[in-house]
């Protein structure tokens, strides 16, 4: 798999997804990804992007001003 920016190599990695709406923010870490090994460009495959989807709807409804997860304990 090649970057998108770059043209480098993609590895699986883990990265910190944050997410801002109105005044509150949500913070996942440890999200499975790929990650450019030159510019650091992340991509998630469909299936942690719908995991992803599915976690920031529920905290959006919980009124929390800031959210932390840990995506291997919530997924």
């Amino acid at each position: 798999m090649r970057c998108m920016d770059c043209g480098g190599k993609m590895v699986e990695s883990t990265t910190v997804f944050t997410v801002q709406f109105g005044n509150s923010v949500i913070v996942i870490k440890n999200v499975p990804c790929f990650e450019c090994e030159i510019c650091g460009y992340t991509e998630f495959s469909d299936e942690v992007s719908e995991k992803l989807e599915k976690m920031v709807n529920i905290i959006k409804k919980s009124s929390q001003e800031v959210a932390v997860l840990d995506y291997n304990k919530a997924a």
